[in-house]
């Protein structure tokens, strides 16, 4: 088995978010990797209006998982499941999507599809510059309210500004129509509030809650570790 962690917007350094997590599994013998993401400034382009946006994004994915044969669980985190939908499609090694507090979105859907309309009030949007990004002040409220100080205190070092078109552009793709797919509910989130990914995750084959906030891969890593093995 391994695992392929396609992290949320607005962030760079998936492999940090994803570490405690990680450690865990390694300890149980499960690889596993996380892609970086272009739209984020990643891959060398800077984000902005000509910078890299999804399709960039959906091939960094791609070649990952075609990369391995063995059986892959992708976990998608947030942004990550609109990513997850066209880049997992057709790859045979995938058997499991975890989508945590993310999307499912059907082939024409964007990330702007989703969620109460307008940009949310935790983000940053430069029309101008063709980005946006977390306001550092409202990171830990909003995201981090229930893990490590030593967390808290870090995660601002690994946002990233991330080419705002993402938001608006479509999926050619639907994986989650095709292989099985369990949906983590965070239901102390207060970026995307549980409430609509209660909604999202109808789509979904199966439902998970916990009482987290928007990582549990970090504030709960055992309890993601052993959802993942389960799967």
């Amino acid at each position: 088995m391994r695992v392929v962690f396609v992290h949320g917007a607005c962030v760079r350094d998936g492999a940090w978010w994803w570490r405690r997590t990680a450690e865990l599994l390694r300890e149980r013998g499960v690889a596993s990797e996380a892609p970086a993401l272009p739209s984020c400034g990643e891959a060398g382009p800077p984000a902005g209006a000509d910078g890299p946006g999804l399709a960039e994004d959906v091939a960094a994915v791609r070649r990952v998982l075609e990369a391995g044969d063995g059986p892959t669980v992708v976990v998608a985190h947030s942004y990550g499941g609109i990513v997850t939908a066209e880049a997992a499609a057709g790859v045979g090694s995938v058997r499991h999507l975890l989508l945590v507090s993310s999307y499912l979105p059907e082939v024409g859907q964007s990330l702007s599809d989703f969620g109460d309309g307008g940009p949310a009030p935790f983000l940053d949007v430069d029309p101008g510059a063709g980005t946006f990004g977390v306001r550092p002040e409202l990171l830990v409220d909003t995201f981090l309210q229930d893990c490590a100080p030593e967390d808290q205190a870090q995660a601002a070092d690994h946002l990233a500004r991330q080419s705002v078109r993402v938001t608006g552009q479509p999926v050619g793709a639907a994986a989650w129509q095709q292989v099985p797919s369990t949906y983590l509910v965070c239901a102390q989130d207060r970026g995307t509030p549980a409430r609509l990914q209660r909604e999202y995750a109808r789509r979904a084959g199966a439902v998970v809650e916990l009482d987290t906030g928007h990582h549990p891969f970090l504030s709960r890593p055992a309890a993601v570790r052993d959802l993942l093995t389960s799967l």
